[in-house]
């Protein structure tokens, strides 16, 4: 089995990355996913949630107000370590399930956005970054996903920096590029990934 870590900053285009990727027959397991799962109702995670932020973080309907926490952790530091205190460690722990339960000679990718904040580098094989010009992700925030640009700079400006990312990165895919040339060059990755599983299997 080969572990594989992909990320890019917000906007850099990983989650068409790691669509390519499964259709190459990638196994992914996405962080993002998972972490919605953990705090879904009648988990642990979200009773911990509850206990540490209070009712107010709840829907009527008993599910998590995203929203209404995001409010509360973003403004304080030490409540989003609160927060993350509570989930990251669920998150790993449903991660290293469905990592188990791969086929032993899988390509699994772990979708995980904030790769280069945490340190997480050291955890897999090989760490895959989808690269992109700030320019770029500006655009497309704005563009695509409608953000006002003062809120995507912000976005952007949170995370880690170009630079930090492409230093912890033992492949890099630019996707400055037409869907035509991206898609050749996931291509060649998963071939290059493929041949790394066959020889760890070997």
């Amino acid at each position: 089995m080969l572990s594989v870590g992909l990320t890019g900053g917000i906007g850099a285009g990983k989650s068409e990355v790691s669509r390519l990727l499964v259709e190459c027959g990638a196994v992914l397991i996405d962080a993002d996913r998972i972490a919605r799962e953990v705090v879904e109702p009648g988990t642990d995670g979200l009773a911990a949630v509850v206990e540490a932020f209070g009712q107010e973080v709840l829907l009527p309907g008993g599910g998590l107000d995203r929203p209404a926490l995001g409010a509360i952790v973003f403004a304080d530091p030490e409540k989003l370590s609160v927060l993350n205190a509570i989930v990251h460690p669920l998150v790993g722990a449903r991660s290293r399930e469905l990592e188990d339960a791969a086929p032993k000679d899988a390509v699994v990718v772990h979708d995980v956005p904030l790769l280069a904040e945490n340190a997480l580098a050291p955890l897999y094989d090989v760490v895959v970054v989808v690269d992109v010009s700030p320019a770029t992700q500006l655009d497309r925030l704005v563009r695509l996903r409608g953000m006002s640009e003062e809120d995507a700079r912000a976005r952007m400006a949170a995370q880690a920096t170009r630079e930090k990312r492409l230093e912890i990165a033992d492949i890099v895919i630019d996707n400055d590029v037409p869907l035509e040339r991206l898609e050749r060059s996931v291509r060649d990755v998963w071939a290059e990934l493929s041949g790394r599983a066959r020889g760890a299997q070997e």
